[in-house]
């Protein structure tokens, strides 16, 4: 069932998202060579608590999990794509970081994540990162009232695709609010003008994650939750929670 949501829900998903916002600013800054991804999530947990939110992520556990999640974050290291358990292993200098993160807020859900490099990092790097902010934004910016939920797929992918990259398979975005995924599926790749009426009310979060290597293929990791890709080469995240308005999308993951 899909919930479209009152001015007021959304600007009370808003509020989470501000929390969002600003805790994975907070965790950006911090990124540093040396430092290590627990103490990014011990960080964010810290925040969290002053923020009066709750982790939407600690204690999750889907049915294809096997355990809940132990991080307020997920913290993905290199060819890491989502998932990743925030690891003691200290951050070197080029690795390529992707941060996701959650809060509920008042009982409203907002989610966005970011990657970046840790030090200077490689050109390669910056490119990946900067072609998947490229299309979260194409995404975001064909998620107008009225349009199909294929026309936001089909331009992500319109971006990541003539760039050479590859697009995790079986991944797409969610509809989020009430819980952190709700209906509908939103695809990163797909055809324009199919599927679903995007509405007024409608919040979605948009989350493309690209692949350096081309190939969509990914491989569970022994802990049962990162996703790594298959060909090993590094993988970029970025994501925002977006609210659909009579004037067009509206990001709900800004500070």
């Amino acid at each position: 069932m899909i919930e479209l949501k009152t001015p007021g829900e959304v600007d009370a998903i808003a509020a989470a998202g501000s929390v969002v916002a600003r805790i994975l600013a907070a965790v950006r800054e911090r990124a540093a060579p040396g430092v290590r991804p627990t103490e990014l999530d011990a960080l964010a947990a810290e925040l969290i608590a002053e923020a009066g939110a709750v982790s939407s992520f600690k204690g999750y556990h889907p049915r294809w999990a096997p355990g809940p999640y132990p991080g307020v974050l997920c913290v993905s290291v290199n060819d890491a794509v989502v998932h990743g358990i925030p690891a003691r292993a200290k951050l070197r200098p080029g690795d390529l970081l992707s941060v996701d993160f959650a809060v509920h807020l008042d009982g409203w859900c907002a989610d966005a994540a970011f990657s970046t490099v840790v030090g200077e990092g490689s050109v390669a790097d910056k490119e990946l990162i900067a072609t998947t902010e490229a299309s979260l934004a194409a995404g975001i910016a064909a998620a107008q009232p009225g349009a199909q939920m294929g026309d936001v797929g089909h331009a992500i992918a319109q971006v990541a695709r003539a760039a050479g990259y590859g697009m995790l398979a079986d991944h797409g975005g969610h509809g989020v609010g009430r819980s952190m995924h709700e209906e509908p599926h939103v695809p990163n790749e797909a055809k324009p003008r199919r599927g679903l009426r995007l509405r007024p009310g409608l919040v979605i979060a948009i989350e493309p994650m690209l692949i350096a290597g081309g190939a969509d293929d990914y491989r569970h990791d022994k802990d049962g939750w990162t996703l790594r890709t298959a060909d090993g080469s590094r993988a970029a995240h970025a994501e925002h929670t977006i609210a659909i308005t009579e004037q067009g999308p509206r990001i709900l993951t800004v500070p």
